[in-house]
């Protein structure tokens, strides 16, 4: 059986539209559950995500460098960007430390993101770490997916390239 996706839209800012998908008849994104669940068990590690969204959306853009390459043949990437000297700096115990939470999403171009699902990070490879590798594996395949329906027009670009349009009732096949 076939898995699909509909895409939700999450978050628009200044320079940065984001999106997210849901899993066959499912309402809620698997962003919306990456929240959910680390909103409970790492708020800290999760508010130096949501903070890097903000800074991206409004400040800087989704250039690629504010995005940590973990894809496998997909265009998939990671947040937090690598480095704890930039900002918005992770902290714990008062020291600048990376951050292990990993949320997986697809950079589209500078103003288009879409965020899947991740988790703690535990392993160098996230197709080693129990924790992340089915978040990793789906937002490969998903990815693969919206780069494939891009190419075939059944998500285009706005003329600016600042949105995505598609029908309303479209499904994205995985």
């Amino acid at each position: 059986m076939n898995n699909f996706a509909h895409i939700k839209p999450i978050a628009q800012h200044k320079k940065v539209s984001y999106y997210s998908v849901c899993i066959n008849d499912n309402e809620v994104s698997l962003f919306e559950e990456f929240i959910k669940k680390h909103t409970k068990t790492n708020k800290k590690k999760l508010d130096h995500i949501l903070n890097w969204l903000k800074v991206i959306g409004n400040k800087y853009g989704a250039q690629t460098h504010h995005f940590r390459p973990e894809g496998e043949t997909a265009d998939t990437s990671a947040l937090p960007p690598k480095g704890i000297k930039r900002k918005p700096h992770y902290t714990e115990n008062d020291k600048k430390k990376a951050n292990n939470l990993r949320l997986y999403c697809l950079r589209a171009n500078e103003h288009i993101v879409f965020l899947f699902n991740g988790d703690i990070k535990t392993a160098d490879k996230a197709q080693l770490c129990p924790n992340v590798k089915d978040h990793f594996k789906l937002a490969n395949k998903i990815t693969e997916a919206i780069d494939n329906a891009f190419r075939e027009q059944d998500i285009t670009w706005s003329e600016d390239y600042t949105q995505i349009e598609c029908e309303e009732d479209f499904k994205i096949y995985f």
